[in-house]
């Protein structure tokens, strides 16, 4: 089940747009994935962060919720001791995921919707940007899995 508030913020905010605001795709040093040897031994590690929210309005009457998630992932040798020499590549960007607001809502609701929804939008825009620019880049194929939603919604103590 999901709470009344976080149900609140679902019923009231409609996703208007999921951007790009930054990112970055780079390979460290001499590390050429196309040519690496090494390339089967590295593990991967992967980053996701709700990192803002802002309101802002559009005009006298409407709202606009934006949600900023950046998420990551770089390839990293396992053997080598010193962290920053393990980085091999990385692979990261920020969305703007930004939601039409139809009614005023609590902060918590916001914080709650933000934490718990916003990702979900913008997966699919990260799955096809990192899926592409691993393959420009030679880097080996990543293929994450798709995130659905349950569709718990909320009851009435009631019903």
């Amino acid at each position: 089940m999901i709470s009344a508030g976080l149900q609140k913020a679902i019923d009231h905010l409609t996703i208007h747009d999921v951007y790009v605001r930054d990112q970055v795709a780079s390979c460290m040093g001499e590390f050429d994935p196309k040519y690496a040897s090494e390339i089967e031994r590295l593990t991967i590690q992967q980053m996701h962060l709700v990192k803002q929210a802002t309101v802002a309005a559009l005009d006298d009457e409407s709202q606009l919720l934006r949600v900023f998630v950046r998420l990551g992932v770089r390839w990293v040798d396992p053997e080598e001791e010193n962290e920053a020499l393990s980085v091999k590549a990385v692979i990261e960007a920020e969305f703007i995921a930004e939601y039409q607001m139809t009614a005023t809502l609590e902060q918590a609701c916001i914080d709650e919707f933000c934490l718990k929804n916003a990702s979900y939008h913008v997966w699919p825009y990260w799955r096809e940007l990192l899926s592409n620019q691993c393959a420009r880049m030679h880097l080996p194929r990543l293929m994450l899995p798709a995130v659905q939603l349950a569709h718990n919604r909320h009851q009435p103590a009631d019903e």
